[in-house]
């Protein structure tokens, strides 16, 4: 389906609304949740709408929570999420990490006890567009194995790296699996199969299948045992710097809230960059367009094609899965 992007604006702000959330933070998630989907992230954007309310009527997640300072050490501060929405926990966040970058050239915000932040390219675009390098990252709860283990021990912890550019920023957004959970209930309502190895069955072989691995949370790590150690470095990160929980304790319930999140930003123009960044990103991005391929595809650096995607669906309207625009309506009835 493609709807109007005004009509999914009211009709997620109507929804928020009667789930508690003030008219301001209703705004601001509804623009959050769907910017992802007019990016073509649906997995991360509309798709978990439902969660989301879902986690406000278990009581996961405080509707009109807002997060408190706990301490501040110059450029970086440490802050309680208070089990908030965490889109706008995040956007609050990466938003005082910009402010302290523009003060001392860096910026370091580290977030406690907050709610699953859903795109997390979200927040790399945000430092980007207002002249900054962004890096931020996120525990989860487990839904991974360590390498060579046969149970989730570890997060896909997603990881953002966004660097401002004037003819397109390049902004990395990856999760620690090799396909996010959202991406694979995506092939799973779909039918399909995954298109490479995803994760392993409960006999440990690797498999293609996203009901095998979303039932045993077995999702396979990117670059096999690399991956695993990133994810594990990426968590004892979130959690010692933002002193909050850490993966392992994040799912002792079950539900997935509490996160450990860091957001750091860097100025260019602060930091004596801003004479030479466009022109090397620019270098090595022609670098990069200049590679042979084994096809006729054409090679890109990340981000490459968002703004044209969020152009086509503002035109066409934002893009959604049927049943999915169903159960929003549900919950708004």
């Amino acid at each position: 389906m493609k709807i109007p992007y005004p009509e999914v604006l009211e009709v997620l702000e109507n929804t928020f609304r009667k789930y508690g959330l003030e008219a301001s933070k209703s705004n601001k998630c509804a623009q959050l949740f769907t910017q992802a989907s007019l990016d073509g992230v649906p997995s991360h954007g509309l798709d978990r709408v439902p969660v989301f309310l879902e986690m406000i009527k278990k009581g996961r997640i405080n509707p009109n929570a807002e997060p408190s300072r706990i301490e501040t050490f110059g450029f970086f501060e440490r802050w309680n999420g208070n089990l908030g929405p965490g889109p706008l926990n995040a956007f609050q966040s990466m938003e005082r990490a910009v402010y302290l970058a523009k003060e001392f050239g860096i910026g370091l915000v580290a977030l406690q006890n907050t709610n699953h932040w859903m795109r997390a390219g979200n927040f790399g675009w945000q430092a980007a567009d207002a002249g900054c390098i962004g890096i931020c990252f996120t525990n989860t709860k487990p839904n991974m194995p360590a390498w060579g283990g046969k149970e989730p021990r570890l997060g896909n912890n997603p990881l953002v790296i966004a660097i401002p550019r004037e003819k397109g920023h390049v902004v990395l957004d990856i999760a620690m699996s090799q396909f996010s959970y959202g991406k694979m209930n995506i092939y799973l309502r779909e039918g399909k199969a995954m298109p490479f190895e995803a994760g392993f069955d409960r006999e440990g072989n690797l498999t293609k299948s996203p009901a095998e691995v979303i039932a045993e949370e077995l999702a396979l790590p990117i670059g096999l045992w690399k991956g695993a150690g990133l994810s594990l470095v990426l968590d004892m990160l979130a959690s010692v710097i933002s002193g909050g929980q850490a993966t392992h304790q994040v799912g002792a319930s079950g539900d997935e809230f509490g996160l450990s999140q860091v957001f750091l930003c860097l100025d260019p123009e602060r930091l004596g960059m801003h004479d030479w960044i466009d022109q090397k990103l620019d270098e090595i991005i022609n670098n990069l367009h200049d590679s042979a391929t084994f096809s006729n595809q054409h090679v890109r650096y990340p981000g490459e094609h968002i703004l044209a995607i969020r152009k086509k669906n503002i035109k066409e309207g934002v893009p959604v899965d049927p049943s999915v625009w169903e159960k929003i309506q549900g919950f708004l009835s």
